[in-house]
C-alpha cells in the first residue's frame, strides 16, 4: 500500500515476480479493496485497514495505526508465516515498527538500511546506514561493519568482504573524534578476525568499489545515495538530448548502441533497489518510496535471495561471533541512547 505510487506499481512488480520464481508465494497485506484486482494461484491477501501515510510521524505509525498494511506484514515475519517483508513505505516507520516487533539481535543497538549501489567494476558496493540513524556513536559504526561484512558475505559466498570506514580521508588522523574512535575499534576488529577492514575510504571509492562495505552515519549514507540516483538520472538525460542533435550522433547512437544501454543498466539505481534493514530478528527489506515496477521488483528478489541464503542465521552467527568486542566497546563508551 505504500509508497509514491501504491497498489498501482507494487501489484505489477508482484505479478512479474511470481512469474519469474515458480517456488516463491506471496502475501499481499493491504486493504482488500485495493487488492481485489490481483487474482494469483501462490499469492493470497492479508488483510489490513488501515495504511500509514509517507507523512505520518512515527508516534502514529507505532501508536496509533495498530493495523497498518506495515506492521500487519512485519507481524507476518514475527509469526513466521512470511520469510521477509518487503515495504516501500514511509522509511521511519517501517524502522519504528520493525525493531518493535522483531526487536535487535544481541549485540545491537540500532538497525542500519544497508542498499548496495553501483561501482565501476560492475558490481555494487553495500553501503550503511543509509538513513536509519542520523547520529551514530563510534560503537553503531562497528556494529554497522559487523552487520554489513555479514550481509556481503551471505549473499556474496564470501568469507572476508573488505570493510572501509568512509572519511573525509585516508589518514587516520583526518575526520571527526567519533570517526577516529570508530577506525580505532574497526582496527581492533580487524586485528580479531571479525572484520576484514580495508581503511579509511572518501566518498568516490564508493563508486570504484575500493572496498565491498563502505561505514558511515545515516545522514552521510542518505546523501551519497540520492547523489548516486541524481548522476545516473543526469547521465541518461544527457544522452537522450545528445542523440536528438542531428544526424551524425543519430547514427553514433545506434552504433553505439549495446555499449551504451549496458552502461545505462549498470548505473540504474531502479536495478539495486531494496536495502535490508539489518540489526533485526527477522528479515525486512525497504523499497525506494518513488519506485516504480521494475525497482520493486528487484526488492522482491532481494529478499526471495536473502531468505533462500539463510541471511538472518549467518548474520545472527557473525555477530554471535564479534559478540565479545561488540559488548567490550559499549561497555567503554556507556549505554547507548535509544
Amino acid at each position: 500500500m505504500g509508497g509514491d505510487h501504491g497498489p498501482r506499481v507494487t501489484l505489477a512488480a508482484c505479478r512479474q515476480f511470481l512469474d519469474s520464481h515458480s517456488d516463491a508465494r506471496l502475501l499481499l497485506v493491504g486493504q482488500p479493496d485495493a487488492l481485489a484486482g490481483f487474482a494469483h494461484e501462490r499469492a493470497s491477501v492479508v488483510p489490513a485497514s488501515e495504511v500509514v501515510g509517507m507523512d505520518d510521524p512515527i508516534e502514529v505509525a507505532l501508536r496509533r495505526k495498530k493495523d497498518s498494511s506495515m506492521r500487519v506484514a512485519i507481524q507476518q515475519v514475527k509469526d513466521g508465516a512470511a520469510a521477509a517483508a518487503v515495504s516501500a513505505g514511509n522509511t521511519g516507520a517501517l524502522m519504528a515498527i520493525s525493531r518493535y516487533l522483531l526487536k535487535t539481535l544481541d549485540g545491537i543497538d540500532r538497525p542500519a538500511i544497508a542498499p548496495q549501489l553501483p561501482n565501476a567494476k560492475g558490481e555494487a558496493t553495500t553501503v550503511l546506514d543509509l538513513g536509519a540513524n542520523v547520529d551514530c556513536t563510534a560503537e553503531h559504526l562497528l556494529q554497522f561493519a559487523v552487520m554489513g561484512s555479514a550481509l556481503v558475505s551471505a549473499l556474496n559466498n564470501e568469507e572476508a568482504p573488505t570493510v572501509g570506514l568512509l572519511n573525509i580521508g585516508e589518514e587516520q588522523i583526518k575526520g571527526s573524534e567519533v570517526i577516529k574512535r570508530a577506525g580505532e575499534l574497526l582496527r581492533a576488529a580487524g586485528k580479531a578476525g571479525h572484520l576484514n577492514f580495508y581503511g579509511n575510504v572518501e566518498g568516490n571509492d564508493i563508486f570504484k568499489g575500493t572496498a565491498q562495505v563502505v561505514v558511515c552515519d545515516g545522514f552521510v549514507g542518505n546523501v551519497a545515495l540520492k547523489s548516486s540516483e541524481g548522476v545516473a538520472s543526469m547521465i541518461s538525460g544527457i544522452l537522450k538530448q545528445e542523440f536528438k542533435r542531428n544526424i551524425f550522433t543519430k547514427m553514433a547512437a545506434i552504433v553505439a548502441y549495446p555499449v551504451l544501454t549496458a552502461l545505462m543498466k549498470r548505473v540504474d539505481h531502479r536495478r539495486h533497489n531494496g536495502a535490508a534493514l539489518l540489526g533485526l530478528r527477522g528479515l525486512v527489506f525497504k523499497s525506494h518510496g518513488s519506485a516504480d515496477a521494475l525497482a520493486f521488483e528487484h526488492a522482491l528478489n532481494r529478499a526471495y535471495d536473502a531468505a533462500r541464503n539463510n541471511l538472518l542465521d549467518r548474520v545472527r552467527t557473525r555477530i554471535s561471533a564479534a559478540l565479545p568486542l561488540l559488548m567490550a566497546a559499549q561497555s567503554e563508551s556507556g549505554p547507548s541512547a535509544p
